[in-house]
Formats: C-alpha cells, structure tokens, sequence
C-alpha cells in the first residue's frame, strides 16, 4: 500500500509539473539550478517521509531531499555514485546516465526530469559539478533502498526507453560506489587525460637499460703502444678505442703502458706521480725502478710503468736483442703495480707479444698475490710478430720457472722460447681481431708454425672484428677536410675534397678522374709487391694512384719511381701525416687494400665511413668487413678478389672503374650504404663486455 500510494504521489506531481514545465523552463535560464531544485525539494521530503514510516525510509528521504540540490545528486546514493564513475570514464555519455537515473526517482526524481532539460545544454552540465560539492558533509546522513528503485525504473522507463535499459547496470553497479569518495569525484574527470600522457613516459623509461643495469667490471688493458700516446700501427688504434667504449657499457678499464721517450710532451706534463717502488727481474741479482705517472682522459685512467734504463730510445720497438729484455720487465711490472695500486682488476686484457709473459706471470710468480686471483685474457693483433729468442736468454730476464719452458708452452723448436706462444698457453681465452682471421691463424698458410698450437687451445679462441673512432674518423666534424659531409650530401661535397686533394698532391685538377688511395706501411704483408706490378696498367689517363706510407726500401723507391714517371698522375708521399690521411680517404673514389694477409684492417672501415669504396683481397678482417658487388642485384659493399694475384687484382679495380664511369648511380648508391654502415666500436665493444662477463660468473 504505501508503494501504491508513492506512486500515485509521484504521478500527480508530475502532472502538476507538466504544467509549469514552460514557465519553470523561462524562468531557469536567468536562474542557477540550484535554486530551482532547492524549493522543489521540500515538497519531495514530505511525500517521501509520508509513504515510508519506518526510520530508515526517512533518513533515505532526508538523503534525496539533500542530494536533491545538486541536480545530477537527487538519485539514490548508488545511482549518484554510479554516476560520477561513468564521467570519469566519459564526460559526454556520464551526462546522459546521470539524467536516466533523474528519472527513475520518486517525486524528487520527477523534478529531476524538469531539470533535466535544463541540463542538457553545455552550461548547466558545468554548474551541475560544483553543485555536488556543497552538500559533501549532508551525504553520510542516509541512502536509499534497492527497493524503491526497482519501481521507480519501471516508472521512468515512459520517459526514455533506451537510456534505461543502460541504466539498469548502473543500479547494479551501487556497491561498487560506495566504496569511492562521491564528492571528490568531478576533479578526477580532470585527471583522466593524464593516465593517457603516462603511457609514452613508460617507453621513454626503457633506454635507462642500456648502462644502469649492466654488470659492472673492472679492466687493466696492458699493451705497448696507445694513440695519442705511441701508435706505429692498429694496435695503439684498439688500445685507445676499445677502453673509451667500455667505459660508456659500465666499465672500470686502466690502460698500462710504457712510458717511452718519444711520447709528446704535451702529455708528459700532464702525467701525475702515483708511487715507486723497486722490483727484482730475473737472474739479474738487481732491484729496477718502478714509477707510476698517471694520465686520466675521457673516463680511462692510462699508468705509464716509467724506468728510464728499458724505456729511453726514440722507438718502442728496436730489436729483439733489446726487446726481450724491456718487454720481460715492463710485463712483470704492470702486475706489481697493479698490487701496489691496490686495484686489482676482475679482468686482465693484454695485447700481442709485447704483454704475452703477463698471463704466464699470473699463474706463476703472482698466482698468491691480490692480482692473481684476475682472469687473462690475449688478444692477437698480427701473428707474425711473437717475440722468439733463445731459451736460456727468456729465462734470464723472465726468471719465470722451468715448468713454463716446455712445448706445451713457451718451448718451441727445442731451442727457443716464445713469448707470444706461452701467453697462448696461459691466458684463459684468446681472442683475435676478426673471426676469418681466428680461422685462418689454424692454417698451416697462416698459422705462422702456431697453428697446431692455436687448434690444440681453439676452444677458448674467438674473433671478435675491430671498429673505428667515430670522434677521430667522422667526416662531418673532420677539421682536416676541404669540405665537411654527410650521408645527406656525400655526392654534393665529396667532390669538392677530391679537387683539393688533387691540389695538394700536384695532380691533374680534374673531378672526372677515377682517384684510387693507399694508405699502408710499405711491407711485403700489405700486398704492395702486386701494386707495383700493375701501375702501368692502371694509369689509362682516366685514373690517378696516391700513395702514403713509411716501410721497405724497395717499395719507397719503387712509388718514388712512379711519381717521377707519371708526373701528374701518380703521387707517392713516402711520409706518413694523419691529417693527409683523412684527406685521402675523403678525396679519392676508392681505396686499395691488397693485402697477403690482414688479421683485420681498419684502412678500409675508414674509406667506407668517408663515402670511398675499398678494393680489397679476400682475407682476414677483409674479408669480414667487405662484401663483393654484385652486378646483377647492386649487392654488396666493395670490390674483391681471392687469390693473392696481380691479374686478379687489376681486374677488381677494372671492375671498379667500369661501375663508376658507366653506372655512376649505382655507385652512388653503394657509396651511401657504406656511409650508413655501423663500423663503430659499438657492437665490438659489446662483444668483448660479454666475454668480461662469461669469464667472471659471480
């Protein structure tokens, strides 16, 4: 009974307020709604309180009547709540729920219903928000039954059928709405654009992988040469490289070297004292002296082992009568002042012959000092120099003892000892600077009389292929070029630097000549003997051959014959000047690399870095670094040949020739891709971190 006659109540306000609809209508558009609602409560209160005698009834009542001042409030607590999630989500649709819940209320609903066409244009949505805020504190006094609902949708669906059937979750949805702050919901509207602007914030977040989360090692690079310091060849390009790319992958490295005569002032005045100490070597019966001068440049700490007595010549390497003897003790001292330093690195990288005693020190002499605990690891730069004298000589200045001196180790041919050999034995991995190489060095052709002893340790042998400095060999920085470029505009300013180059040389200024460069030392290993065979062939008048570099006799007589002969054509700059190198590479069209054998190569990553196409022998790092262009797809990087033949290498530059004076555009375009080629030490770098780390699993 008290339904029925709720229902009848609710009618005949609803007729009462059809009636006044179009005045009510007027008069709200000068007026706020709020007070509009605020008269019309009242009277809702009544009726409400008057069909429901039971106290809960009136406190849901007392409820209505105070939600009723905000217009989209007057629903029951749930629908109210309801609706402010929906908003959330959607302000647009929130509104239109809001308004189906209006109408499915008692006779305060119905009054919603007039002030629902009151809220349908844009202002009266935006006054609706603040209204909910006023009666926050009048909220916790009652809510309404799920009962009363159910009658009052079936009431309100008259009203608007589709809207309802949408709203029927929504009363489902009530307890969902207490548990949230009904009042404190129209700001979260607000913040819902936010939640959209954190999803890019996530992805940016990911590039903090690359250095924080990366295990941390420490690194002694031991060698005998490191560019700025002393460079004669790669290896000081991989010593100062190499440590630089560690450093950004969340490395320590120190770099250990001599402290040589011949290093440039500049840097000597630099060098800070570290310490001293004295050392014994060998059988000698004498204590040396130990300095540590100390050099910090761009995150790498170089230690210079300072002893005037084994360090004072002009040139790192003289001869093998003097350098066993320098190389034993600047070896041994690396390790004692590493112990003196009290820094004991995780791992010990040492490089070629010069460092090859350092891992067999470390199982022996230092085995139960601070360093020995390090793990060894020997990188190979040019097989061919391994450091062999004389058995009891080695032992002599070593003072390493006779167990080391088998065939197993640094014994070879009965009669002498090899440094670079017993190195092999002892480290516990080899690496060397390109994997055809790492190959190759197993050969009876390349192996250099070690290749049995290289398959026999090929276990912890890998090739790992040398990179470039992109500070040092960047051609839109190079402050040695005519003209700086870019993979954008190589075809625009390369010219421009092959004309100055041409003018520097003494040579005919002409952007149309095919300009071949060799950068090289003059020796027997880099191929120059097949060079000199073919020059003739070569100078067709279209062509022009630089040539730099320091080495044999015979070769820097023979380029210097050239020159005379073909004044104009050829040039020979039996020098060798780093800012004319990088002149050449950015001012001749291709490069030539010839050689018998290259354990890697560096000459050709820096022509293909400058736009210059390298012409090149099947071998090595060479071969690794330099694929052959294919005619028929325009595949490939380079031009090659395999067999070590001067017929075959004058066909390769032929080729060469025949690409750039008939098909200019695909040479461009291999040009460009040599340009976007990665040929940093980037990749190497990481290469080697991985190794660091298999090596030291802790």
């Amino acid at each position: 009974m008290a339904r029925k006659k709720v229902d009848s109540s609710v009618e005949k306000a609803a007729v009462n307020k059809a009636a006044d609809s179009s005045v009510e209508k007027k008069a709200e558009l000068s007026a706020t709604i709020a007070p509009s609602e605020i008269k019309i409560e009242p009277a809702a209160e009544k009726k409400a309180k008057s069909a429901e005698k039971k106290p809960a009834a009136k406190k849901k009542a007392a409820t209505a009547d105070k939600k009723a001042e905000p217009v989209v409030e007057k629903t029951p607590a749930p629908a109210k709540k309801e609706a402010e999630v929906v908003v959330e989500k959607k302000p647009a649709p929130a509104e239109k729920k809001a308004e189906v819940v209006v109408e499915k209320k008692p006779a305060p609903a119905k009054k919603k219903s007039d002030t629902v066409a009151e809220k349908k244009p844009a202002p009266a949505k935006r006054k609706s928000a603040p209204a909910e805020k006023k009666p926050a504190p009048v909220k916790k006094k009652a809510e309404t039954s799920e009962k009363k609902l159910k009658p009052v949708v079936e009431a309100a669906t008259a009203v608007e059928a589709a809207p309802v059937v949408e709203a029927a979750p929504v009363v489902e949805a009530a307890p969902v709405v207490e548990a949230a702050p009904v009042v404190e919901a129209a700001p979260v509207v607000e913040a819902a654009p936010v939640v959209d602007e954190v999803s890019p914030v996530v992805e940016e977040a990911a590039p903090v992988f690359d250095l924080s989360t990366l295990p941390r090692r420490s690194v002694a690079f031991i060698g005998s040469e490191c560019h700025p310091f002393v460079k004669t060849g790669g290896l000081g390009d991989v010593m100062y490289a190499l440590p630089r790319e560690l450093v950004k992958l969340n490395c320590d490295v120190r770099v250990i070297l001599p402290r040589y005569a011949c290093i440039p002032q500049q840097y000597q005045d630099k060098m800070v004292y570290r310490g001293e100490f004295y050392m014994d070597l060998g059988s000698t019966g004498r204590n040396y002296y130990v300095g540590i001068m100390e050099y910090v440049s761009d995150g790498v700490v170089y230690d210079f082992i300072d002893n005037q007595e084994f360090f004072t010549s002009g040139n790192p390497y003289t001869n093998l009568v003097d350098d066993i003897p320098k190389y034993c003790f600047f070896s041994k001292a690396a390790l004692a002042a590493l112990n003196f330093m009290n820094w004991i690195p995780d791992i010990i990288h040492c490089h070629d012959w010069q460092a090859g005693l350092v891992p067999v020190y470390l199982r022996t002499l230092f085995k139960d000092t601070p360093v020995g605990r390090a793990r060894s690891i020997l990188t190979i730069h040019n097989l061919r120099f391994q450091g062999i004298f004389n058995i009891p000589t080695i032992k002599y200045w070593s003072g390493l003892p006779d167990s080391v001196f088998n065939m197993g180790a640094l014994q070879q041919d009965y009669v002498n000892a090899n440094m670079l050999k017993g190195g092999l034995a002892y480290a516990d991995r080899i690496t060397t600077v390109s994997g055809t190489y790492a190959w190759e060095i197993q050969t009876p052709e390349y192996g250099e009389r070690l290749e049995d002893h290289l398959r026999y340790h090929s276990g912890k042998l890998r090739g790992i292929v040398n990179g470039i400095d992109y500070d040092m060999w960047n051609p839109e920085t190079d402050p040695a070029l005519a003209e700086n470029y870019g993979l954008g505009n190589v075809l625009e300013h390369k010219m421009a630097n092959k004309l100055a180059l041409q003018r520097e040389l003494g040579l005919e200024e002409d952007e149309s000549k095919f300009v071949i460069g060799l950068i090289s030392r003059l020796t027997n290993q880099k191929g120059l003997d097949l060079v000199s065979s073919i020059i003739p062939q070569v100078l067709d008048g279209n062509t022009q051959v630089v040539v730099l570099g320091t080495g044999d006799a015979q070769y820097e007589d023979t380029f210097r014959y050239y020159e005379g002969a073909y004044k104009g054509t050829f040039s020979a700059c039996i020098q060798y000047d780093e800012g004319r190198a990088h002149r050449i590479y950015a001012g001749s069209d291709a490069l030539l690399v010839p050689s018998r054998f290259e354990p890697c190569g560096l000459t050709q990553l820096n022509a293909m870095h400058y736009g210059t196409l390298p012409i090149v022998r099947e071998t090595g790092g060479l071969k690794d670094t330099v694929q052959p262009y294919n005619d028929f797809t325009g595949e490939g990087n380079g031009f090659t040949f395999d067999r070590y033949d001067a017929g075959l290498l004058l066909d390769a530059i032929n080729r060469a020739k025949t690409v750039y004076f008939t098909n200019r555009y695909h040479w461009d375009e291999v040009v460009q891709r040599d340009m976007a080629k990665d040929v940093s030490w980037a990749n190497s770098a990481r290469q080697y971190k991985d190794l660091y780390l298999e090596l030291t699993q802790w």
